[in-house]
């Protein structure tokens, strides 16, 4: 099951860390969070930048909540373990799951490393000459239905997505890797 703790927009890598170190490994499978490749252009040269996909967000996951969250407890700069009603903690629904694994290219039973890399890579696209956009690969295929619109001239994707119950917008970065001339 996949949970959600809120931290301070900053400090997702100083929780793993500390996740990592104060909390007894067998309570959790994973902690993360999702990093986005972007490419961004500075004084006409393209650059690669690496940004938190949901800033302020950490993903753990873990089969037995109630042990892992007396465990969280002890780390400092833990902020709120979200779905938490009484005694109850409620995971991510399956759907949010989904999109999640599917971007971030997740697997919930891979076996977890000291440095867990959730990087959401880039999507390669295709411009027809109708000026169509085609996804070849990446995290957007399979999911363009979520596509509000692309800049391809920033190499932008805004994709609306459900997490935490809520329609939220996220950025995801495109690579057009050619331009394709149609014939009748």
């Amino acid at each position: 099951m996949y949970y959600v703790i809120q931290v301070a927009p900053g400090t997702e890598d100083k929780t793993e860390m500390l996740i990592r170190g104060k909390v007894k490994a067998n309570t959790y499978t994973r902690c993360f969070h999702p990093v986005r490749h972007m490419r961004k252009k500075f004084h006409g040269e393209w650059r690669d930048l690496y940004e938190k996909l949901l800033p302020g967000y950490v993903f753990i996951i873990s089969q037995s909540i109630g042990e892992l969250y007396g465990e969280l407890r002890r780390v400092p700069a833990l902020t709120k373990l979200l779905g938490k009603e009484g005694d109850l903690f409620i995971s991510l629904a399956e759907y949010e799951i989904e999109w999640l694994e599917q971007i971030v290219s997740l697997r919930r039973n891979e076996p977890r490393t000291d440095a867990d890399c959730a990087e959401v890579g880039l999507s390669q696209v295709m411009v027809t000459e109708e000026n169509r956009v085609m996804v070849l690969s990446g995290p957007l295929k399979g999911i363009e239905g979520r596509i509000r619109k692309m800049n391809l001239h920033k190499r932008v994707a805004e994709v609306e997505v459900d997490f935490m119950g809520r329609k939220t917008i996220v950025y995801l970065g495109i690579e057009i890797v050619r331009t394709r001339t149609i014939e009748n």
